[in-house]
């Protein structure tokens, strides 16, 4: 769900009058916190949360159904350039396990309170999928390395 501004209230209003944050939240759904020395959050009824945790479980669990039943995952496989059209610069196989392991994170999301994996499987095919739009990258990345390169910076 995406938040308009009229949607979003700084951390100083929430400070200052927390009851008009809370009502404003209870009949919007939500509001966006802004804070300009932390990242932002939301204020969110439980009720709304409750159902949105619901759903995730139900749209897992039919993903999950569907890969029972069909453990090629056919039919989710050909859903997923629709969703991720970068998807075809990868193999068929990779686009499997890609689906597969998605599938996964996303039952992990829904069953274990475990957010951030099914963003990172998306972020490690996604990278997969740009090193392998260009030929010269993925030729590239495809050499033989020896040695020791060094420490590594992981930038955000």
């Amino acid at each position: 769900m995406s938040t308009s501004n009229a949607d979003a209230v700084t951390f100083s209003d929430l400070s200052r009058n927390p009851r008009a944050v809370a009502e404003r939240a209870a009949r919007l759904g939500r509001v966006r916190i802004t804070h300009r020395d932390a990242p932002d959050f939301y204020l969110t009824a439980a009720d709304r949360e409750d159902q949105r945790g619901q759903t995730l479980a139900t749209a897992s669990r039919l993903f999950l159904a569907l890969l029972k039943h069909d453990p090629t995952a056919r039919t989710l496989v050909v859903a997923m350039p629709e969703v991720f059209p970068w998807v075809r610069h990868l193999t068929s196989d990779e686009l499997r396990s890609f689906t597969l392991e998605l599938v996964e994170a996303l039952s992990d999301a829904a069953e274990l309170d475990v957010d951030v994996t099914a963003q990172e499987v998306i972020a490690g095919w996604r990278a997969t999928a740009r090193i392998k739009a260009d030929p010269a990258h993925h030729a590239q990345a495809r050499q033989a390395t020896s040695g020791d390169f060094g420490p590594v910076e992981v930038s955000a």
